[in-house]
């Protein structure tokens, strides 16, 4: 396991689009989400243990966000050829075993995660309802343990946008494995 942290990229910078098959066999598109002001596209996969500590946390923000406008979505990027537990058919069963209430979405050519600048898994991107970046950052400050969690920085970052009011400028970045590329 190799711990990275995500790039920075600079707020402002537009969504890139996509269309990605979601483990519902569905194709998704950027698009698909435009009835929804507020857009949490997270880079993730099955095995990392850093998205395996913090999946039941997404799920909630996801939940708590829902009425407010906010939509995430999750991408796996990872190539499959040396973690076989990332591919297709391991997603579909994740997603169900973890009750994610969002789409769960395969970047096979991994030409999504590039064109995002995702490096990690979860790597966080969130855009407001014109799909410019608003927030790229962590989801709080204790990956491994929710007890000793002081900072929330992707709910604060949801809770201002939600309100229209200005996101901290200050985001430390995410962490997690590195995505595995081809």
């Amino acid at each position: 396991m190799t711990l990275i942290e995500s790039l920075e990229v600079q707020l402002g910078t537009p969504a890139p689009d996509f269309q990605l098959r979601g483990v519902d066999e569905h194709t998704y598109a950027l698009s698909d989400f435009g009835e929804r002001a507020i857009l949490v596209v997270v880079f993730m996969c099955n095995h990392c243990p850093y998205v395996q500590a913090c999946i039941e946390r997404l799920v909630v923000l996801q939940h708590d966000f829902i009425d407010k406008g906010v939509r995430f979505v999750g991408i796996n990027a990872n190539d499959t050829k040396d973690h076989p537990d990332d591919d297709f058919e391991e997603m579909k069963i994740f997603a169900r075993e973890k009750n994610m209430n969002f789409p769960y979405l395969r970047d096979e050519t991994q030409q999504v995660a590039k064109a995002y600048h995702a490096v990690c898994t979860p790597d966080i991107f969130v855009y407001d309802e014109q799909r410019t970046l608003k927030y790229h950052g962590r989801i709080d400050n204790n990956w491994k343990d929710v007890s000793k969690i002081t900072s929330q920085d992707l709910r604060s970052a949801l809770e201002a946008m939600a309100r229209h009011q200005t996101v901290d400028q200050i985001q430390l970045p995410s962490m997690g494995c590195s995505i595995k590329w081809k």
